[in-house]
Formats: C-alpha cells, structure tokens, sequence
C-alpha cells in the first residue's frame, strides 16, 4: 500500500465513533460501513497529508485513489475525492479512464456528484474534445450514475454553459422516474436558472418538466420572485 495511505490510515482509525457511524451507515441506506467521521474532524485530521510538499505526486495518484476507493470505510472514498480535487488541475487526460471507474463503483450521490462538479467538469475544461466523447457515451448509458454526471458535469459553468447540450440531456432523461435522475435534472436547472432565468422557465414550460425537477428546478426563482 502506498506510504500517503497508510498515513491516512493511521490518522483516521483512532477517530473511529460507533454511534456516529450507526446514523451515518442508516442515513446511507445500510450500502456502506462507517468509520463516524464527520467531514470537519476528518479534514482537520489529515491536513498535514494535504500540504503541498506532502501529497502525493500526480503520477501516484491513480494508485492511491485506487487503494482508497477499495477500502470498506466510506471515509476512505470521501478522502480520496477530497485528493482528487486537490490535483484535479494537474490529472492527465488517461484519468477519464479511472473517472468512469469510480462513478460506477461503490456509485452514491456523496461520491458521484463531487466527481461530476469536480472532477469531470475540470477534465473537460483542460480536454474537451476528449471529455465529450466520455459524456457522449455517459449520457447514452444505462448506468444512472453515468447519466447523472452528464447532467451535473456543467453544473458551475454559469455563462460558460453548453445550453443546447444540456437542454437535451435533460430532454432525454425527463421521463425517467428515477429520483437521482429527477434531482439532477432540477439541481442543474436551478443553478443555470441564476445565470438564464428566462431560458430555464421557458425551457421548464415548453419541454413540459413536472413533478420533483420543476419544483427543484423553481426553487431559486420562486424564492427570487418572494425577495422582490
């Protein structure tokens, strides 16, 4: 095992907490074993391994994710996307490779939407010729979890939004009762809605998106319209 990992180790297992690791387990639907560590305490802990003369170098990276993402504990996933955002402007375009590994590996929202806001967003920005053959095939895939990245990835683009592109991602998802996929797809509208308000609500009115999207996707306007 990498020498940054056992490091890792040995800080986090003495902060182990039976109870808070019962809630947080409960919270997670029973998918995944817990240390107990709140995200605060789990940081502070292992700021020293994030100093920059102390991470590991990009090269190291794949490797260490890997070990982490192998681990029983979801502190150790938590961890290693916590590394990843850390160097996410030095990754390597092979990385798109590792990426869709991870999101379709111990796949929930607490690990997939920070590799979409994060990872896959900065991969596209320094590959985007490259990313979008990745997103292109996500957003055809079976996988939710694939599928909510796609939606997600441009999630902090703002004025920097391909709004044809994500318009129909979303047309192409909006039938599907899934709840992850419902909840992407009125998250990402309600972001954009700050930067195009009046593109979301026409969009949101003509493509006729309803129930758990719309309300999720109001949210921020309807709120906007009660300040005025």
């Amino acid at each position: 095992m990498h020498i940054w990992n056992q490091q890792v180790i040995s800080l986090l297992e003495p902060l182990a907490n039976e109870e808070n690791a019962r809630h947080m387990k409960a919270y997670m639907r029973g998918q995944f074993e817990f240390f107990g560590i709140k995200s605060g305490p789990r940081r502070e802990a292992l700021k020293p391994l994030f100093s920059r003369s102390d991470l590991p170098c990009v090269e190291h990276v794949p490797e260490v994710v890997q070990e982490l993402w192998a681990l029983p504990q979801r502190e150790y996933q938590l961890v290693a996307i916590d590394l990843l955002i850390k160097q996410k402007k030095r990754l390597p375009e092979s990385y798109l490779t590792n990426l869709e590994q991870l999101i379709t590996t111990h796949s929930w929202w607490d690990t997939v939407d920070m590799l979409a806001t994060h990872i896959a967003s900065a991969l596209f920005i320094q590959y985007p010729v490259q990313t979008s053959e990745y997103i292109q095939r996500w957003r055809e895939s079976e996988n939710i979890w694939l599928r909510r990245t796609a939606l997600l990835y441009q999630l902090k683009f703002k004025a920097d939004t391909d709004e044809a592109l994500l318009f129909s991602l979303i047309k192409e998802n909006q039938h599907d009762n899934e709840f992850f996929i419902q909840k992407a797809i009125g998250w990402v509208l309600r972001e954009y809605s700050k930067t195009a308000p009046t593109s979301v609500i026409n969009f949101i009115e003509e493509q006729g998106i309803l129930g758990l999207a719309r309300r999720e996707a109001l949210k921020w306007l309807n709120k906007s319209d009660l300040s005025e």
